[in-house]
């Protein structure tokens, strides 16, 4: 079994790359572990089809946030003798919430994750890029696209960062003229957001579908459409603890394999962290699937676990 290293060098705290690298030479012999540095936007998806060339059973070891472990994820989607794992090195790691948060740090033992249970996950696909986790569209997503904006300026941290991009964006307005087809539900008009969970926490903490799980082969989706800010700030907090079920008179909800959504002007769609930017987004489950190696003892909490865990 080959063991490939690929390290986002700039993910999380200084010295943090180099911190990880002690721990593969400690952990595996010489000439096991295989180790890759990327330099820019692509890297860590060129890098791990590089080293699926072969055909041999290989590990990949996304290590970074989640938008290092979703280019790793694109690139071994279908290929049966890959699986891929998260070594936390990033700000978010949201994916990794779904395992609690003692589960979440022991990704970072590379013993326990070297002969670790792998199993398949299901993949969402938003026009052709795939995503393990949740793909947004809508209020949550322009925020998320400004953060990076507000990241850049001196002093700034995440939080304070993330802050400043709710404070802008729902000062434009929290609605878009969208169309959405969801299963049985059909909305045209002012839309707030539409959120595909296939995993189930995004933004730093947010868990708007507490069932979904990234083994069950449904999306789980939500859809909040012509919503005041009064509304909005009263439901907002029930969103991201899901409880969505508490406000049906804003929330749809629709458990299955698409959803469709336009407009006349461009949108965004954020999938993994990764942005896209159309008129028009199909996101649904796709039909290739990844195969996804955790630490020795740890699972997905259950849904009642989860909920009164610490994330």
């Amino acid at each position: 079994m080959r063991h490939v290293f690929i390290i986002n060098p700039v993910a999380g705290p200084r010295n943090s790359a180099g911190s990880l690298l002690e721990r593969v030479e400690k952990t595996f012999p010489e000439g096991e572990a295989e180790i890759y540095t990327t330099a820019g936007a692509g890297d860590a998806r060129r890098l791990a089809l590089r080293a699926l060339e072969r055909g041999d059973p290989v590990r990949l070891y996304a290590c970074g946030g989640d938008g290092t472990l979703n280019e790793v994820v694109n690139a071994a989607a279908g290929k049966s003798w890959a699986a891929v794992t998260n070594v936390p090195m990033g700000t978010g790691n949201d994916f990794l919430r779904i395992f609690g948060r003692a589960g979440r740090k022991r990704f970072a033992d590379l013993s326990a994750l070297k002969d670790g249970p792998q199993a398949e996950y299901d993949l969402v696909d938003c026009n052709g890029l795939l995503g393990l986790d949740v793909v947004c569209v809508g209020v949550d997503a322009r925020v998320a696209v400004d953060v990076h904006r507000f990241k850049r300026l001196p002093l700034v941290g995440k939080k304070l960062a993330y802050i400043l991009s709710l404070i802008a964006t729902v000062g434009k307005g929290i609605t878009r003229p969208m169309t959405v087809e969801m299963g049985p539900i059909f909305h045209r008009g002012p839309t707030a957001l539409v959120c595909v969970c296939n995993g189930q926490y995004y933004g730093g903490g947010f868990r708007p579908v507490p069932e979904a799980r990234p083994d069950d082969g449904t999306l789980d989706m939500l859809l909040v459409g012509d919503v005041s800010l009064p509304e909005f700030a009263g439901c907002v907090g029930k969103y991201a603890k899901g409880r969505y079920k508490e406000c049906p008179h804003l929330v749809r909800d629709w458990h299955g394999d698409r959803v469709r959504v336009s407009a006349g002007e461009e949108l965004s769609a954020v999938v993994d962290g990764e942005v896209l930017r159309d008129t028009s987004f199909t996101i649904r489950l796709s039909e290739y699937k990844v195969n996804f190696f955790r630490p020795v003892g740890v699972e997905i909490l259950s849904e009642r676990a989860a909920a009164g865990a610490s994330l």
